[in-house]
């Protein structure tokens, strides 16, 4: 009985991973940020190593003439659809109703349908700000090269929406953590796709006194990192490691791993855990959110800072420390 039991459920998972072997990555931006874009990229790319899925890459480039079509053509396509949908979630709604056997998981913001269709990744981003937010102000507070006595720390945002709003709530957080007078100035950049206006934003806030800025704007961030090290300053990276882009100058870099997810989520699908319509919440505990520690970050803090910035992360993992959610205001 139990042999026979065995054999069934090898069968039904056999079953249940064939039909999800073509997946589909539909972005409401492009490819080549070296950030969100690019790590989600990379876990599908690593479904394809790790898994042999079939994958197709869908980048709306910013334009809303393509979300419906794109999002069409993943669902023909695809069994299993993973969306980063800004700015399509109704179109993403409507096209899900209609073909409601595929596996649809919605990136980084909730989106719930009233079928249950559509389950949904959401990051505790105020939890990785918070950390970056914990490195600037010791940065401010310290007396490496190009830090200066002022309490200024900077950000520049891609837009002024819900999620970048959540990153900078959190980053203010861990600021005044570490120092309840370190004045926190947000700059935001309007477009995710300009490099040119990153940089700029960036020499604003660092020409009003701001010696490191946390860069939360994708493409544009890269602006950022190249003003940072055009001026001698500092710089926190976004989503991938940026570390290495501007050596001396990018302090660390807060991870907010979309591949991992994508991953994570795609290993639930073939094992049979997953949940359709659930919404799964990712923070520093899970491993999906968190600052990138490496010998860029080594060239740059002193061992002392680093073992404080490491044992704080460790109370954020254990609760001992809470980050508070970020709530748009009415």
């Amino acid at each position: 009985m139990k042999k026979t039991l065995l054999v069934l459920l090898m069968i039904s998972t056999i079953l249940s991973f064939g039909a999800t072997k073509r997946v589909a990555y539909v972005i409401n931006g492009s490819l080549g940020d070296q950030s969100f874009y690019d790590s989600g990229h990379a876990g599908i790319v690593r479904l394809e190593n790790e898994f042999g899925v079939e994958a197709r890459v869908l980048e709306c480039n910013f334009d809303p003439s393509l979300y419906y079509p794109s999002l069409m053509t993943a669902a023909r396509w695809a069994d299993v659809i993973f969306v980063i949908s800004y700015g399509f979630e109704e179109e993403l709604k409507e096209i899900a109703s209609m073909f409601p056997n595929k596996i649809w998981v919605n990136i980084d913001t909730v989106v719930q349908d009233e079928n249950g269709i559509i389950s949904s990744v959401d990051f505790r981003e105020e939890e990785g700000a918070f950390m970056a937010g914990v490195v600037a102000a010791m940065v401010t507070e310290s007396d490496l090269p190009g830090a200066n006595p002022e309490k200024i720390i900077g950000a520049v945002g891609g837009d002024d929406d819900i999620v970048i709003k959540a990153f900078m709530y959190g980053y203010e957080q861990g600021a005044h953590f570490i120092d309840p007078e370190v004045e926190v100035k947000v700059v935001y950049a309007g477009t995710w796709d300009d490099p040119a206006k990153g940089k700029q934003a960036a020499l604003q806030l660092y020409s009003q006194g701001a010696d490191i800025v946390f860069q939360v704007a994708a493409l544009t961030g890269s602006g950022v990192l190249q003003a940072a090290e055009e001026v001698g300053k500092y710089a926190i990276g976004v989503d991938s490691n940026q570390n290495g882009l501007a050596p001396g100058h990018v302090v660390t870099s807060d991870l907010k791993e979309v591949g991992k997810s994508i991953y994570s989520v795609y290993k639930m699908i073939v094992d049979g855990t997953f949940e359709k319509g659930k919404v799964y919440s990712f923070g520093v505990k899970e491993g999906m959110v968190g600052l990138a520690i490496d010998e860029y970050t080594h060239q740059i803090l002193t061992e002392e800072m680093i073992s404080r910035v490491v044992e704080i992360q460790q109370k954020v993992a254990s609760g001992e420390v809470t980050v508070q959610t970020y709530t748009p205001q009415e």
